[in-house]
């Protein structure tokens, strides 16, 4: 992976929210097109992530995800690259708490003022999936 990619990948939390956006593009489960979405991303620890406010139903992107794990991550501020990924859907209730709790209280510092993100409700009904890049032969 390019120097320059790596750093555009090497966010933390004070990045913008430009930073953090990206495209993924997935395959549909049921159409087996290209599904191309607008979307954040975070990292924590040594490891990107994929995720999203709480809602109440699954996430097509997710979906197509648990599907077929291989997509398309592209970088679109900055640098612009298209990467090779595999994502792993996060579904154990420890490790996603663990790690939402850092986005959650990310969330809250970018947000400033007001009724806070409960971290409770994101383990409950936020998608997750760690993200795992395709090295080039």
């Amino acid at each position: 992976m390019r120097d320059e990619v790596r750093a555009e990948l090497a966010i933390d939390g004070s990045s913008s929210l430009a930073q953090r956006t990206i495209d993924i593009t997935t395959t549909g489960r049921n159409s087996g097109q290209p599904r191309r979405i607008e979307i954040w991303f975070y990292r924590f620890e040594d490891s990107i992530y994929l995720s999203g406010l709480p809602g109440m139903r699954t996430r097509d992107w997710l979906a197509n995800l648990a599907a077929d794990p291989h997509f398309t991550f592209h970088l679109k501020h900055g640098v612009i690259a298209d990467l090779p990924a595999v994502a792993t859907i996060i579904t154990d209730r420890a490790e996603r708490r663990r790690i939402l709790a850092k986005f959650v209280d990310e969330f809250n510092r970018r947000r400033g003022p007001g009724p806070e993100a409960d971290l409770d409700e994101w383990v409950d009904r936020s998608p997750l999936a760690r993200v795992s890049f395709v090295e080039a032969d």
